[in-house]
């Protein structure tokens, strides 16, 4: 039989959190401003969780790096996130002794005027940024700023240097690495009332400085994609492949879940419930699936008598 896991996220407050991942999520006691909800991950720092038996276990005591070499978070921001870069897989290993980080943003909402900062302008040199960190000037100012809407996909390489800004809240899909540099963050103070570490060194080592990977086509970025019915490719990684599905009310359809060493995640991008494969994936929640040796077909159907009009999840696999 197929191994369903209903995931419990891990919760991580952060200064520039929001208040929207709580409303999501229903958490009347949660105090802090909450800026990430792990929902897929095996990381030490931070573990989603499965309930067996009546007791919590971390999925990473359940599953190893090779079946789940991806992490999927949800973000939302009051505040801009620090300036930073993450660090490709050869970098990581020799340094850090991890795999790299690169990610992608799926845009769920935004404030007006709401953005992103994602690569460097034209012909800007290491030795600039490096100065310009130096004199603690407004290193915003040397990045590229896309306004964001609901609907817009950004596909961030390790290497680019980048922030979500202000008022955005995304689902984030990454390699499972927690590796992050920042460079400039602000000049802001944490929730302890003190200066958050810069990695400056090490950032300046692995920015990416070439014009072409800094641009719109780099990043890939794809804009109204939840006005799409049916199956949306976003993008293909070695170590992640990321399907964004959307379903008219009543409608289903049959998703095939590779089978393979690496899981199969499904996170619902709505208040409206899903069924995938018979299991009921509740809104703004996150199933991991180890599909059946016999069959890896899913029917996946939208609630005809709950929610909205519309269901929207992604296949992560």
């Amino acid at each position: 039989m197929a191994l369903f896991w209903s995931l419990k996220p891990h919760l991580v407050s952060k200064v520039w959190g929001g208040e929207k991942l709580k409303t999501f999520k229903k958490l009347k006691n949660f105090v802090d401003p909450l800026g990430e909800s792990w929902e897929v991950s095996r990381l030490s720092e931070g573990s989603s969780s499965v309930e067996i038996e009546d007791s919590l276990v971390s999925i990473a005591d359940l599953t190893s790096k090779e079946q789940l070499p991806y992490l999927v978070k949800f973000i939302d921001t009051s505040d801009n996130l620090s300036i930073q870069v993450h660090p490709g897989d050869s970098f990581a290993k020799k340094y850090e002794d991890s795999m790299g980080k690169t990610e992608c943003w799926l845009v769920l909402d935004c404030s007006p005027g709401a953005g992103v900062y994602l690569g460097l302008k034209p012909n800007l040199t290491r030795e600039e940024l490096s100065r310009a960190i130096e004199n603690k000037e407004d290193l915003s100012q040397m990045l590229n700023y896309f306004p964001a809407k609901r609907g817009d996909f950004f596909y961030v390489p390790s290497g680019s240097i980048h922030a979500i800004g202000s008022g955005v809240t995304l689902a984030e899909i990454q390699q499972s690495s927690g590796i992050t540099y920042r460079v400039w963050d602000w000049n802001r103070l944490g929730l302890d009332g003190r200066e958050r570490e810069l990695h400056v060194e090490k950032g300046l080592k692995v920015i990416e400085f070439e014009n072409d990977k800094n641009s719109s086509d780099y990043f890939k970025i794809k804009k109204s994609l939840f006005s799409t019915r049916g199956k949306v490719e976003l993008v293909r990684h070695s170590d992640f492949n990321v399907d964004l599905f959307n379903l008219e009310k009543g409608e289903s359809l049959e998703i095939e879940a590779p089978q393979s060493d690496r899981l199969n995640s499904f996170i619902n991008l709505g208040e409206s419930p899903v069924s995938i494969g018979g299991h009921q994936l509740e809104g703004y929640s996150s199933l991991l699936i180890r599909p059946d040796s016999s069959s890896n077909q899913l029917t996946c159907k939208q609630y005809t008598d709950k929610g909205s009009e519309c269901s929207s999840f992604l296949h992560v696999y």
